[in-house]
C-alpha cells in the first residue's frame, strides 16, 4: 500500500493512501497544509518588508549624510557668490539676489520632487503577494480535481 508523508513538525506523519481517506481527513489535511502555508507566507512578507527596510534605513543614512555635507558646501558657494556680487552692487542687494535665485530653484526642485513621489506607487512587498496569487491558484486547482 503506498503511504503518503506529511511534515506536520518533527517528524513525518504517515497518512494512508489517497483511496482510504475520509472527507473529514482530507478536510483535516487541508485546513493543516493552508495553514502552513499562510504562516509561511506571513514569514516570507516579514523577511521581505525587513529585507527591504534595511535596505531603505543604509540609503537614508548615505543620503542624510550627503545632504549634509552639500549644505555646508552649498552655504559656502552661496557666501562666495552675495560677496562676488557685492563688489559690483551693495551687500544686501547682493543677498537678495542671491536669496532670490536660490529661492526660484528651490520651488522648482520642490515640485519635481513631488512628481517623483507621487510615481512611486505602494510599498506592497511583491514577492509574497506573487506566491500568495499562485498558492491561491493551485489550491483552487487542486480543489477542483
Amino acid at each position: 500500500m503506498d503511504d503518503l508523508s506529511v511534515s506536520t513538525g518533527p517528524g513525518p506523519v504517515t497518512t494512508p493512501a489517497r483511496g482510504d481517506e475520509s472527507v473529514g481527513q482530507l478536510v483535516s489535511q487541508l485546513t493543516e497544509t493552508v495553514s502552513h502555508l499562510v504562516r509561511d507566507e506571513v514569514q516570507l512578507a516579514k523577511m521581505d518588508l525587513a529585507e527591504k527596510g534595511k535596505k531603505a534605513g543604509i540609503g537614508i543614512g548615505m543620503f542624510s549624510a550627503a545632504g549634509l555635507l552639500a549644505f555646508f558646501g552649498f552655504g559656502a558657494l552661496v557666501t562666495t557668490a552675495i560677496l562676488a556680487l557685492s563688489l559690483a552692487v551693495d551687500a544686501w542687494l547682493a543677498a537678495l539676489i542671491v536669496g532670490v535665485l536660490l529661492i526660484a530653484v528651490a520651488v522648482v526642485v520642490g515640485l519635481l520632487g513631488k512628481k517623483e513621489v507621487q510615481q512611486v506607487g505602494s510599498p506592497v512587498p511583491e514577492a509574497a503577494v506573487d506566491s500568495v496569487k499562485q498558492d491561491v491558484a493551485a489550491a483552487k486547482e487542486g480543489f477542483h480535481r
